[in-house]
């Protein structure tokens, strides 16, 4: 096997997961119209698979710290596909809710374990360049879950769009297992308490804490962002239909590009600057997003997927190399508190939207970025330094 290979599947494995947690985004009008249901409601589609992910990703990483990388990631990627074919044979939007909590319990073994397997099978001067590749991974997929879904149901409706999806699941899961590398400097666990007692020793590490945090702001900000932007383009006087809504998401390839170079930045400028370069493109796209014209609107939120990317690849970067044992566990916990941040940007901005519309959806995410800077100004200081 060619480290090409190994590379390219910790890529795959990223985008799998992501595939699966954002699909209704670009659906949502059209579920609007099939349900009856209202934005605060349809965003549940969302939260319903990140919530799954927020609950379960601690004991995904303990577990995976007691069994292996490898053969959890694998079978994760196959066991999603099931529940995600589901999706698209629901009789009601409860229905939809409960396979997409389904689909959201079969992530953390590919979003947490990857990251740990990254950190153990790669040596140090590497392991930040392919943790990089497997965060574009992740923007490459939460970009082709919408769009695919979205250019499918202009074909086939939204219930068949599932159906491609979950294609495209069991292709990515049989490529990860011809390329996944096999488990070289894998330690298991004692037991299972020693991973959980591993994990209450993060939660006493003040600079992991506040990373953890650094992960809630980041995916809080990018579904607030992308929930309420389908809504605001449907609308006069935008108008923007399914398939050009699923293609607005071509912003997220801005991240496949920055991301592998966020690496870069960040031994040039040190975590602490870089973060508040990347915190400054995304008020400035939050401000661009305001202009009433699509282009200003795409433009913003382009500059906004920038900066997020550049502070999530990051934070999981710092995570992986802080936490020197129980790595999976620490993954785990950063990934519930990232998608805890994810679960509540669905639904918490919609008393704003309905309130203010765009621009109040737009301040909140700003003052959840200005959070974001200054947990990052004391969290990634430099060691022995307050």
């Amino acid at each position: 096997m060619t480290m090409d290979k190994r590379r390219a599947a910790v890529a795959i494995a990223g985008a799998c997961a992501f595939l699966n947690l954002y699909p209704t985004h670009a659906l949502l009008p059209l579920l609007a119209a099939e349900f009856g249901a209202g934005p605060a409601e349809l965003g549940l589609t969302v939260t319903a698979g990140t919530l799954a992910v927020a609950l379960t990703a601690p004991l995904t990483g303990a577990l995976s710290d007691r069994l292996g990388r490898r053969r959890m990631i694998v079978a994760a990627m196959l066991a999603v596909t099931l529940p995600t074919l589901l999706v698209g044979l629901s009789g009601s939007l409860g229905e939809m809710l409960v396979w997409r909590f389904l689909q959201g319990l079969c992530l953390p073994a590919i979003f947490a374990v990857t990251v740990a397997l990254v950190g153990e099978e790669w040596p140090p001067e590497e392991a930040g360049d392919v943790t990089a590749l497997y965060i574009a991974g992740t923007v490459m997929g939460g970009f082709l879950g919408r769009f695919v879904t979205a250019w499918a149901a202009e074909w086939l409706g939204w219930r068949g769009a599932f159906g491609v999806l979950a294609g495209v699941n069991l292709g990515c899961a049989l490529l990860a297992a011809l390329w996944l590398p096999a488990q070289r400097r894998f330690a298991p666990a004692s037991d299972m308490g020693a991973a959980l007692r591993g994990m209450a020793g993060h939660l006493r590490a003040p600079r992991l804490v506040a990373t953890f945090g650094v992960g809630f702001a980041v995916l809080f900000s990018l579904v607030a962002l992308f929930t309420y932007a389908n809504f605001h383009l449907a609308a006069p006087p935008f108008a923007l239909g399914t398939g050009a809504l699923g293609s607005v998401f071509a912003v997220y390839l801005c991240g496949v590009v920055v991301t592998p170079w966020s690496g870069h930045l960040m031994r040039r400028t040190g975590r602490r600057m870089g973060a508040a370069l990347a915190v400054g493109l995304c008020l400035l796209g939050a401000a661009l997003a305001l202009v009433p014209h699509v282009a200003a609107v795409v433009g913003g939120l382009a500059l906004c997927c920038t900066g997020i990317f550049i502070c999530q690849a990051a934070a999981t970067g710092f995570v992986s190399a802080e936490a020197t044992t129980a790595r999976s566990a620490a993954v785990g916990l950063y990934v519930a508190c990232y998608y805890i941040g994810g679960s509540l940007g669905a639904v918490l901005p919609a008393p704003l939207w309905s309130a203010f519309g765009w621009g109040g959806v737009l301040v909140l995410v700003a003052c959840v970025q200005l959070l974001l800077l200054g947990l990052t100004a004391y969290a990634w200081r430099p060691a022995g330094k307050v």
